[in-house]
């Protein structure tokens, strides 16, 4: 198991997500990278929206562990800095999930947060 290498501002994509996001890929037959982004709203106050992509944008930040990348635009790299980006499988369900250390508060199902 390899952990993720932590971008400059400390944002890691962890070996779980990266194993996902490798299985993933192959099921759709083409290399696809997380999208991470941060936006207004929620019951929080922000919300993390995730999505599969296949290109970056030129002023994305690129996060790589294990051959495979997750993405975060300039405007949400603040709100992400020392993060994590995983996977878990659990009972409740799996799904990519977000460890903020910015985050005073979140709500239960983990998509929106405050600072």
């Amino acid at each position: 198991m390899s952990l993720g290498r932590a971008a400059p501002e400390g944002i890691v994509l962890a070996a779980s997500a990266a194993k996902r996001l490798a299985h993933l890929s192959a099921a759709e037959g083409k290399a696809l990278m997380l999208r991470v982004a941060v936006e207004g709203g929620g019951c929080s106050g922000f919300q993390y929206q995730l999505d599969l992509v296949e290109a970056a944008e030129d002023d994305d930040l690129r996060i790589r562990a294990d051959g495979q990348t997750a993405l975060i635009d300039p405007v949400s790299v603040p709100f992400l800095k020392g993060s994590e980006i995983a996977f878990v499988d659990e009972l409740a369900g799996a799904q990519f999930v977000i460890r903020n250390p910015n985050a005073a508060t979140s709500c239960g199902c983990g998509v929106s947060f405050s600072i």
